[in-house]
């Protein structure tokens, strides 16, 4: 069976690319040329789709997605406990879910978080290859490392991260680093390729790797396995060393009838993110961008989720396509399920003011809404129309509990007598009464004063050949 790519280049729209449209308020044969030139990818195992997947896409003609990693470790976590998480992460909006499950049964657990997620899952095989030898990386075979991407293809992973861009060659240039690999996939590799002194087996079988995901449609996300893990590493010589043989694989990739997105770097400052985004984007052919974070200071452990979702913001607006999680404990522990909720909520916000910085067609739809609903004191449409309106009624509630100040006009902030928006009412009225008197033309009314509904007709440059003509 042809894969969305190989379908897209016969000038085929199949059924998810037109569920990719219908999502995205984009023409079906938009949706089409975008996968076909590998500008967007649809991470949809056969496997999958039969069980449920609701098809997505990820580019730079799609709104801004955000990705959620769940998973257990050797020390916690347990097949309900994972579920939970998935379930958290859906509720708080996930487009994808990556299980970097390390511990247990991961077998059951990678099955149970597939047949119970309607959209795409993600893994890095290399894990359970880690986990089968009981830590002894060393005496993985290539072979291994093959049957177990067979095996997860089966169950329906939709796509795999993959580090084959580390090269031996590179190993030298992190020696000065100050955090050095901090890729637990790339550590891995390269811990294999000095035992054995060979090259990345990754790399040397590459298309090997490439007819088992073609035969389910699993797609490629080429892990950036020399990533900056601190700021003083940010933009150095093995990042953009990668970075290059990543090009390079992500064309081949193609060339066999496979879809691909690429792995961008995990802590850059603020002042390079737009250039790192760029950089990928040119070196790949625009392959979609898929970024951790990336973080722009190292100073606020506990905190990770927004020094993280500060960079999410910019390298979406820069033309990243998928935005990976960062939850606050990054760097500390195991993420739990007040965790996940965190991240999520962080980046939802950071791919929305992607999407409003890129002029996404809608994109201010429901900001507009919601501003409409504050000034009228619509405390029920703010509540629905926020990304977590638990949140926002608890605060509100937190001072003003009784049902009366679900209509009243005004909060705790400003009391009754300094609202602001209040007072703006009533100039308004003042002005009006001024003109009628006067016989000069009334102020606009409260309705029509609120922001307009945006027409986002300016759409970007990149964003206008993606769409076309």
């Amino acid at each position: 069976m042809a894969t969305q790519l190989e379908l897209a280049r016969q000038g085929i729209v199949s059924p998810e690319m037109a569920a990719v449209a219908e999502r995205e308020n984009l023409d079906s044969e938009a949706v089409r040329r975008e996968v076909a030139c590998g500008r967007m990818i649809i991470p949809a195992n056969r496997m999958h789709l039969a069980k449920g997947l609701r098809p997505m896409g990820i580019g730079l003609a799609c709104t801004c997605k955000v990705n959620a990693n769940i998973g257990n470790s050797a020390v916690i976590g347990d097949i309900e406990g994972e579920l939970l998480k998935l379930r958290t992460a859906l509720r708080y909006g996930a487009d994808t879910v990556m299980d970097l499950s390390t511990g247990g049964d991961l077998d059951r657990i990678r099955q149970a978080i597939i047949d119970a997620s309607p959209v795409p899952i993600g893994t890095v095989p290399i894990y359970q290859a880690v986990q089968r030898l009981q830590g002894h990386i060393e005496e993985m075979t290539p072979q291994m490392l093959l049957e177990l991407c067979e095996q997860q293809a089966r169950q329906g992973v939709d796509y795999f991260t993959l580090h084959a861009g580390v090269l031996r060659e590179y190993l030298p240039l992190v020696m000065r680093r100050v955090t050095g690999i901090v890729s637990r996939g790339g550590a891995l590799v390269a811990r294999w390729m000095l035992a054995h002194r060979q090259q990345n087996p990754i790399y040397t079988h590459f298309d090997d790797f490439c007819a088992i995901m073609r035969q389910y449609d699993v797609a490629w996300s080429l892990g950036d396995g020399l990533r900056p893990g601190s700021i003083a590493d940010a933009s150095d010589a093995a990042q953009f060393a990668e970075l290059e043989t990543i090009g390079q694989l992500a064309r081949r990739a193609r060339q066999q009838g496979c879809q691909v997105m690429v792995e961008g770097p995990g802590h850059i400052p603020l002042d390079q993110v737009a250039m790192n985004v760029q950089r990928a984007l040119e070196t790949c052919d625009e392959a979609p961008f898929y970024v951790l974070g990336p973080l722009v200071t190292d100073i606020a452990p506990g905190y990770d989720h927004i020094t993280s979702a500060i960079g999410a913001a910019v390298a979406g607006w820069a033309g990243a396509a998928l935005l990976c999680y960062v939850t606050p404990k990054e760097h500390l522990g195991l993420p739990g399920l007040e965790d996940v909720k965190q991240g999520l909520i962080a980046y939802k916000i950071a791919a929305h003011a992607a999407d409003l910085a890129r002029h996404r067609p809608g994109a201010r739809q429901r900001d507009d809404a919601l501003s409409r609903a504050r000034y009228a004191f619509d405390w029920e449409e703010q509540f629905r129309l926020s990304l977590d309106p638990e949140t926002a009624r608890a605060m509100h509630d937190e001072t003003l509990p009784d049902e009366y100040f679900k209509t009243a006009p005004f909060c705790s902030m400003c009391g009754p007598k300094f609202c602001s928006m209040r007072l703006s009412e009533q100039i308004r009225k003042s002005l009006a009464e001024d003109a009628a008197e006067l016989g000069g033309p009334a102020p606009a009314s409260a309705e029509k004063a609120a922001p307009p509904v945006c027409e986002d007709s300016a759409v970007p440059a990149q964003a206008a050949r993606a769409l076309g003509p």
